[in-house]
């Protein structure tokens, strides 16, 4: 132990190099599981889908217009959580391109007392790698 000692006296920067990325590889990894406490797979989301849950897609309208889920509605996240189109009781499935900006969103939502909302997790990019259905508008 007092050899580990004098080598960071030694090698202060080399030290505080192997701090940092401890403290950046742990950060990481709590960020991670937070997004994924409500993020749901394709097929479980097909479940939510069939019990009566809205879907909301949250990217630009030009994506979306270029294939959504079937039914779904195109919100900005900023208008998410107003939105008098939510049904909380049935559920909220958020969609976005590859999962991150609907995570983010999921916060904000549950926040406003949506509890029974869930990000798709992939996004449209896993849903269409599935093979599911899509729509365009």
């Amino acid at each position: 132990m007092d050899r580990l000692i004098e080598f960071a006296n030694a090698n202060i920067w080399l030290a505080l190099a192997l701090v940092g990325t401890i403290l950046a590889v742990i950060f990481n990894e709590l960020r991670l599981r937070s997004q994924s406490i409500g993020s749901i797979s394709a097929p479980q989301a097909v479940g939510l889908i069939n019990n009566g849950a809205t879907v909301v897609d949250l990217r630009e309208a030009d994506a979306f217009k270029q294939g959504h889920l079937i039914d779904a509605l195109n919100l900005n996240p900023k208008e998410l959580a107003n939105s008098k189109k939510l049904k909380s009781n049935k559920g909220v499935l958020l969609v976005c391109e590859n999962g991150s900006k609907s995570a983010r969103a999921l916060a904000e939502l549950r926040k406003a007392g949506f509890d029974n909302s869930f990000s798709l997790k992939g996004g449209i990019a896993a849903w269409q790698q599935d093979n599911l259905p899509t729509e365009r508008s």
